[in-house]
């Protein structure tokens, strides 16, 4: 074997360990982001008297699910040799597209509810974060989707462990907008 064939076979391991890598800082570097909203977030809620603790839309509860279950199918598809993984592969996007769905569901029953951008910084905050966390799950459709033409193991393992990425930060996401309270950031930072 010559070493320009030797080099073709190792070439797509290489991929994937680079793909891996780079993977892993945008997840550190996402991580930081959305630390960083949060934080502004309590910060805001601290120091405001003019927040409003928001309730949160019911919608919410399902998109949870939504992104629970791709999370598993697509754990599971990471599991499969590609060929059998593409079927749990297309049930975890279906589910990543619900979830975006389902989320705009709940942004059409806030401003049902006459709850806007402006009017409260709980939900200016609500919408912004939100809305961050859509766009990294439609950036992950992406990469979903070249891992539906284009499957490999290492694809497909990318995917999955980005979608568990996704699925820890709705968990923080959801339940700070859902529990944490002023009286709550002010017993973290030792005034109540």
């Amino acid at each position: 074997m010559n070493m320009s064939a030797a080099l073709d076979i190792r070439r797509p391991a290489h991929e994937g360990q680079a793909a891996g890598i780079g993977l892993w800082v945008f997840i550190g570097v996402a991580s930081t982001l959305f630390a960083l909203f949060l934080t502004a977030y309590a910060m805001r809620m601290d120091e405001a008297p003019d927040w409003t603790t928001l309730a949160m839309p019911w919608q919410l509860w399902l998109s949870s699910g939504w992104l629970i279950a791709g999370s598993v199918l697509l754990q599971r598809a990471a599991k499969q040799p590609p060929p059998a993984a593409q079927h749990l592969l297309l049930a975890g996007g279906a589910c990543a597209i619900a979830f975006v769905l389902t989320q705009l569901w709940a942004w059409q029953s806030l401003a049902d509810a006459r709850v806007s951008l402006t009017g409260n910084p709980a939900a200016s905050f609500f919408y912004v974060l939100t809305a961050l966390h859509g766009l990294h799950v439609l950036g992950g459709l992406v990469g979903w989707s070249v891992a539906v033409h284009q499957s490999t193991s290492w694809r497909i393992a990318l995917v999955a462990r980005y979608w568990h990425f996704l699925l820890a930060v709705w968990g923080v996401l959801f339940a700070a907008l859902g529990w944490l309270t002023p009286g709550v950031v002010a017993f973290i930072c030792g005034r109540g």
